[in-house]
C-alpha cells in the first residue's frame, strides 16, 4: 500500500466535504470565519488521527458484533478531551463553536474511516489515513471559511479589509460558496479522468 495513494484518496478522490458531501451541517454552520474553520479543522484532524490509531491498535480484540458502539466510544473520548481543552484554554472560541464540537462524535467521516480503513489496516497506515482524511477536511473547511469571511465580512482572521456582502456569512451564502467549490472540484475530477483515459 502506497502512502501517496492514501493521501490522494483522503485529500482529493474521497474528500469528505467536496466529494462525499458528508458532515455538512457543522461545515456550513462553522465556516463563516477562517478562525472558526481552523479550530474545527484542527479538532477533526486530531480526533480522526487518534481514533484511527486506537481503533487499528485494538482491531483484533474488538468483538465484531459491537464494533460500531466501541468506535463511537473511542471517538467520543477524544472529542470530550478536545472539548475540555477548548473550554479551558480557548473559552471565546468554545462559546462560538458551541454544540458543534460535541457533534464531531457523530461525524460520518470519522466513523467511516474507522470502519472502512482503521479496522482493517495496521496502525501506521491507519494514522496516515486519518491524517489524509483530516487534511482533506481541513483544506475544504478552511477554504470555505476564508472565502466566506473575505466576501461576507470583508475581513480575514477578523482584520477588516473592505465592506463585505453579508449574505455570505449567512446560511444561504454557505450553500452558495459550497456549491461553487463542489462544482469546481467536479470539473477538476472530470478533467483529470479525461487526461488519464
Amino acid at each position: 500500500m502506497k502512502i501517496s495513494k492514501i493521501f490522494k484518496n483522503g485529500m482529493i478522490d474521497n474528500n469528505t466535504i467536496l466529494s462525499q458531501l458528508v458532515g455538512l451541517c457543522s461545515v456550513l454552520a462553522i465556516s463563516s470565519t477562517l478562525k472558526n474553520s481552523v479550530t474545527m479543522a484542527a479538532a477533526v484532524l486530531i480526533v480522526t488521527i487518534l481514533s484511527n490509531f486506537f481503533i487499528s491498535l485494538l482491531r483484533k480484540v474488538i468483538p465484531s458484533k459491537i464494533r460500531i458502539p466501541i468506535y463511537i466510544v473511542i471517538i467520543a473520548t477524544f472529542v470530550t478531551i478536545i472539548d475540555l481543552v477548548l473550554h479551558a484554554y480557548l473559552p471565546d472560541m468554545y462559546k462560538q463553536l458551541g454544540l458543534f464540537i460535541p457533534l464531531i462524535v457523530v461525524n460520518c467521516m470519522i466513523l467511516a474511516r474507522a470502519e472502512s480503513f482503521a479496522s482493517k489496516n495496521n496502525v501506521f497506515y491507519s494514522i496516515i489515513d486519518g491524517l489524509a482524511s483530516g487534511l482533506g477536511y481541513a483544506i475544504a473547511i478552511c477554504a470555505l471559511g476564508f472565502v466566506r469571511e473575505l466576501i461576507g465580512a470583508g475581513s480575514i482572521w477578523g482584520n477588516q479589509i473592505f465592506h463585505g456582502a453579508s449574505l455570505f456569512v449567512l446560511p444561504p451564502g454557505a450553500f452558495i460558496v459550497l456549491g461553487i467549490f463542489v462544482a469546481i472540484f467536479n470539473i477538476y475530477l472530470l478533467k483529470k479522468k479525461k487526461e488519464e483515459n
